[in-house]
Formats: C-alpha cells, sequence, structure tokens
C-alpha cells in the first residue's frame, strides 16, 4: 500500500469517495506503471561527467519497499572522473540494526560482445546513493574490484551499467 490505511470513528459514514481512496487508489497504486526518476552518477574522489551518455532509472515504491532499476550508457563525451562509482537512489534508504536495508546487483557489458560481468553492492543505512559496486576483477579469478574508473575495464563508449534490487526506504 502506498499510504497507511484510513482509521475509522464509530459510527462514520462509509462512502464512495472513502471506498475508492482506501481500497481502488491503494490497488491501483500496487499495480500501476513504474515511476521514472534520473538518477545522479558521482563519485567519492573527483567527479564524473554524464556527457552523450545516458543515465535513466525507474522505480515503483509500495510502502516502505522500493523496487529501483539503473541504466548507465557510457557515451564517447562520458567521463568517469576518479573513485567509486555511484548512483542515486528514488528515496532515501532506511536505517536498519544489524545489516543493510537493501542490495542493488549490477551486470556491465561491453559493445565489443555480448558478455558481461555480474556485481552487487550493499546498500548504507540511511543512504541517498548506492555505494561501492563490486565487480569481478578480469585477471583474478575470485577477486573482486571496486566499480570505477579503470576497473574492472576501462568504460567505453556503448558499455552499459545497469542496477537493479529492492530496498527499505527511510519514509
Amino acid at each position: 500500500m502506498t499510504f497507511g490505511p484510513k482509521t475509522w470513528a464509530v459510527g462514520e459514514t462509509v462512502t464512495a469517495a472513502y471506498m475508492n481512496t482506501e481500497i481502488r487508489d491503494q490497488f491501483n497504486s500496487i499495480f500501476g506503471a513504474w515511476s521514472s526518476y534520473t538518477p545522479a552518477w558521482t563519485t567519492n574522489t573527483t567527479s564524473p561527467t554524464l556527457g552523450n551518455g545516458t543515465l535513466t532509472g525507474q522505480y515503483m515504491k509500495i510502502g516502505r519497499t522500493c523496487i529501483v532499476m539503473i541504466v548507465f550508457t557510457v557515451g564517447s563525451t562520458s567521463t568517469p572522473g576518479t573513485g567509486s562509482w555511484r548512483f542515486s537512489l528514488p528515496f532515501p534508504a532506511a536505517t536498519v540494526s544489524g545489516g543493510s536495508p537493501g542490495v542493488l546487483n549490477w551486470t556491465y557489458s561491453t559493445s565489443a560482445a555480448s558478455n558481461f560481468m555480474v556485481g552487487a553492492g550493499p546498500l548504507p543505512n540511511g543512504s541517498t546513493t548506492s555505494d561501492n559496486i563490486w565487480m569481478p576483477n578480469q585477471s583474478t579469478i575470485g577477486d573482486y574490484n571496486v566499480m570505477n574508473e579503470s576497473s574492472p575495464v576501462v568504460p567505453a563508449a556503448g558499455y552499459v551499467l545497469r542496477g537493479y534490487g529492492t530496498y527499505q526506504t527511510a519514509t
């Protein structure tokens, strides 16, 4: 549900407007279309620039659960900055005891081949952005590196990074 249900008072009359708000609108929000947002791309050191690359995001929020998808395509004039890549979330993450409010799974593919790498990144408590995106090291099996301007590969035009996952929101 997208908002808390109404607290009814003794003797209150149930109207069509109440029924529409409390039942119809709640179900429509659950089964409705995803919403678009524009994520921000940042690093923990020197800021990147999108240039002619594309960066899109979509989400579905049901109560305090957010399902999110981020797609970044590197353009010929994109510059990766320096440091660990991060992408903004549509809503701030919750603070949970003893763990992470969620995880984003990531895939990275090149335009030259249909191969791709799979990585993951737990979300920090109370965060408004993703944290380190861990991708496999290309030269050492079983080793992982943080996604940045040169790892796991140097990004080139047409490379695509996709993030998707579910997390608990702060509100």
